[in-house]
């Protein structure tokens, strides 16, 4: 059997292999984040700190500078001074510091043991205010309060919603155990969605993001289930003979789209997101897997081998005759598209190397994005501005981040372990 037909009909087994290595207690690390050829183009910023925020379990000024800095397109000017939302401002000092917008504000303890924190954004040059709110938090809420001041930021400033806020899912194994947990989007804050002594693999975000579809092997053999992470009830949506696997929400989340071997080759089926339903899309004698829904729910993208080796194909999401969409290159695999259908992200095995590319639709022009070289598992931001993808590192999996341009890229600071298979949720209302 070839190296592709190993990967397509037991994807999940490939998966699972990827996953040896134990984790270890917590031990995080400073983001080092590689920013190259966007000096010109970054935004200079202040942040000063925000007063009495030392009453705070939390250092909001650090968050929101973090959050910023990792982004890519700021440019973080020490402010060296703490500033509430009141405080009187010289526009001109700022100024002549470099600064285009600073940020100010307050962390203030309330009665009920509950903060109000508040935050202003200045334009420096127009000497007017940009933006600005407050926001009433528990104590374990005070760091969702900061990533939603830097989105604030990121968007009046780019023009773009900001992903700071969102969440993400991976797969990790400690010991015997693996675990499926969910993350703030800078792998901060890590709380098992699952635990199991059988394998978890290939996680996918509801769009909503109240649910996590994924593979388990408690039973033995691939199974497909539906986890809700609020109530932590599981429903089981293909169960069937041979592997099921690779699942993938249609945008209204009412269905899943995923790769089944019950009849002989692996083929792409949508089942109901409760069960049920079940519709084959491709009746093809070669394999096909891995789909994934298009932004506007009208074609799934996939893998199939018909060609003589793995390439991405895309068809009608009602079936019907597919189109191969990548040629360069004998060897792409898992496909994902981004929030707005204008790039595919897959993994292409070239010299040896199994590296992240992106290809813009439109054009056909093709970028390598990464400079790793065991790359898995990409996944788009829900602004579509950047990749997570899961990446080797010696011999544990570790978590990584690329915009699309290949410009910005950082290794998230998670506790040390196996990490394997990122899904980047989505926004949340």
């Amino acid at each position: 059997m070839s190296i592709f037909k190993k990967v397509a009909v037991t994807a999940v087994i490939v998966t699972v292999t990827n996953l040896s290595g134990f984790g270890l207690g917590p031990v995080y690390a400073q983001i080092t984040v590689e920013v190259a050829g966007v000096g010109s183009n970054q935004i200079p910023i202040a942040i000063a700190g925000f007063s009495d925020e030392a009453l705070s379990p939390q250092q909001v000024t650090s968050i929101i500078k973090d959050d910023l800095g990792r982004s890519g397109y700021f440019k973080i000017i020490d402010a060296n001074v703490a500033l509430n939302e009141n405080s009187p401002i010289n526009f001109g000092d700022w100024k002549a510091k470099g600064a285009y917008a600073l940020v100010v504000g307050s962390v203030q303890s309330l009665a009920d043991g509950r903060f109000d924190v508040r935050y202003k954004l200045l334009d420096t040059v127009k000497s007017s205010t940009l933006s600005g709110f407050s926001q009433t938090t528990p104590p374990s809420r005070v760091r969702l309060a900061g990533h939603r001041i830097a989105d604030d930021i990121y968007e009046k400033l780019t023009g773009v919603r900001g992903i700071f806020s969102t969440r993400i899912a991976y797969v990790t194994k400690a010991g015997a155990e693996y675990r499926l947990e969910v993350a703030d989007a800078d792998g901060q804050g890590p709380i098992p969605a699952l635990r199991s002594s059988e394998p978890i693999i290939s996680p996918a975000w509801s769009p909503d993001g109240t649910k996590v579809a994924y593979v388990s092997f408690e039973k033995r053999k691939p199974v497909i289930l539906v986890q809700n992470l609020i109530t932590g009830d599981r429903t089981e949506v293909a169960n069937f003979k041979g592997n099921n696997s690779a699942p993938a929400w249609s945008p209204d989340g009412s269905k899943l789209a995923v790769a089944l071997s019950r009849d002989g080759q692996t083929q792409i089926f949508t089942v109901s997101a409760s069960g049920g339903n079940l519709q084959k899309l491709t009746s093809s004698s070669s394999i096909d897997t891995e789909p994934q829904y298009s932004a506007d729910g009208q074609s799934i993208y996939f893998l199939s081998d018909r060609s003589g080796g793995p390439q991405i194909y895309k068809m009608s999401a009602s079936g019907g005759d597919p189109k191969r969409v990548t040629f360069t290159g004998s060897y792409n695999i898992t496909p994902r598209i981004s929030p707005d259908g204008k790039t595919l992200a897959y993994i292409s095995r070239r010299d040896g190397k199994f590296q992240l590319y992106v290809l813009d639709l439109a054009s056909g022009q093709e970028l390598r994005v990464s400079d790793t070289t065991r790359d898995e598992s990409p996944s788009f931001s829900p602004n579509g501005r950047y990749i997570m993808y899961a990446t080797d590192s010696g011999r544990r999996g570790e978590l990584a981040v690329v915009s699309i341009d290949g410009k910005v890229k950082y290794k998230l600071p998670v506790q040390a372990g196996d990490f394997r298979e990122p899904t980047w949720g989505p926004f949340m209302k």
